[in-house]
């Protein structure tokens, strides 16, 4: 009797860790848009791709938001995943505005500069790869990125979904991913904007009942001296990282984590997204993105002047007295102060402070729409809600 009860109290220890809440580190960089300036692309160069766009190649639906590249040059935060048997270790992007992951491919072109200098995916090395090859292929830009599907494990933070389709990219367009720190992306948003309808990671582990609830939350560290930049909790939320309680809104369209806004408020002295609009929660953008007239307006009533790319510059000693810019969700207010709003950059060795805003217009029937990207996150915990379908914000600690 006294060892069936051993043997319950071990089976009980085994399932509660296989359904802990897993904790992945985020690791900060330099965004792509200034790698590849630091890089000696031109401004030209680096103005087209970020103009330029382009949609999944088997979108489901015309209707749904362009991903832009503007989204990746803006990318700043990464963690690590490990793919096959034995691991063979990624850094990706854990991008909640896409849905597949893809890692580089051993199988790369020769020509393929981005693929050679990031770590590959050999599927000769892993006891449990499971051969698919159906094509795919993303369009980023000017070019694309194609490769093909493959199954096998992947691991985030011993965290094992076996199984699991993932893409093999064989060609990566340009010298954009090739200045990236990171080797891919592992896409966090909902299966129907999945290309080639491949079910997502988080999906998987849902599947799976491999998590104690169907819950993601991001930590971003606004910290420049922070030794880890955040943290992607898996399975629930860290309280450590927020304080206060957690203010839920629904999503209002399952594709990307869209959520509804009831308007922004630029201090006193200008009201945007006035009947209401319609935002994407993104950890893939660093940046606050809203419709180019409405944006144009907000950086003229915060002072900011037009530099590159669509960036705008501030006096960084105006700081202190910029208005707080205000986004009312939910029937609550979300305040930005000017120290949370304004980016500091190093530019060609020069200190430079940058609006954290940036035009970009997407057209209807999806649009407009504002895009919540890391400024907007870093201020507010944000937690991802798959059970309820709803996103959640609290101030960040």
């Amino acid at each position: 009797m006294a060892r069936l009860k051993i043997l319950h109290i071990i089976g009980t220890l085994l399932i509660t860790q296989s359904v802990a809440i897993i904790r992945v580190p985020l690791h900060k960089t330099r965004s792509l848009r200034r790698l590849m300036s630091d890089s000696g692309m031109s401004v030209e160069e680096i103005r087209a791709l970020a103009k330029s766009s382009g949609a999944p190649d088997s979108s489901p639906s015309p209707t749904l938001p362009v991903e832009r590249l503007t989204n990746f040059m803006d990318a700043q935060y990464y963690g690590v995943i490990s793919v096959g048997t034995p691991p063979q270790e990624f850094t990706v992007l854990f991008d909640t505005g896409s849905s597949n992951l893809w890692v580089p491919s051993i199988h790369c072109s020769f020509l393929d500069l981005a693929c050679w200098i990031h770590h590959r995916y050999n599927s000769k090395k892993s006891s449990t790869y499971v051969q698919n090859g159906t094509e795919f292929s993303i369009q980023y830009g000017r070019g694309s990125l194609s490769g093909f599907i493959s199954g096998d494990t992947v691991s985030i933070a011993g965290l094992s979904v076996t199984g699991q389709q993932f893409a093999e990219a064989v060609k990566q367009p340009g010298i954009t991913f090739a200045v990236a720190r990171f080797d891919g992306v592992l896409g966090m948003a909902y299966p129907s904007i999945s290309v080639a309808g491949v079910v997502p990671v988080f999906d998987t582990a849902m599947a799976a009942k491999l998590l104690p609830q169907n819950v993601f939350s991001f930590y971003i560290s606004r910290d420049p001296a922070a030794t880890v930049g955040g943290e992607l909790t898996l399975g629930g939320t860290d309280p450590q990282y927020y304080t206060g309680d957690l203010h839920y809104v629904n999503v209002t369209r399952k594709a990307y984590w869209q959520i509804e806004m009831n308007g922004v408020a630029v201090g006193n002295q200008l009201t945007l997204c006035k009947a209401g609009c319609q935002a994407i929660v993104d950890t893939g953008t660093s940046l606050i993105v809203g419709p180019r007239e409405e944006i144009r307006a907000l950086q003229k009533a915060i002072g900011a002047l037009p530099l590159l790319m669509g960036e705008y510059f501030i006096d960084c000693n105006k700081i202190p007295s910029l208005p707080v810019i205000s986004f009312n969700i939910g029937g609550k207010m979300f305040n930005l102060t000017g120290e949370d709003y304004i980016v500091k950059e190093s530019m060609m060795s020069v200190s430079i402070c940058l609006s954290g805003f940036l035009a970009m217009d997407i057209p209807p029937p999806a649009g407009p729409l504002w895009i919540l990207g890391d400024v907007f996150i870093g201020k507010y915990y944000t937690v991802f809600d798959r059970n309820a379908d709803r996103v959640g914000f609290a101030p960040a600690k």
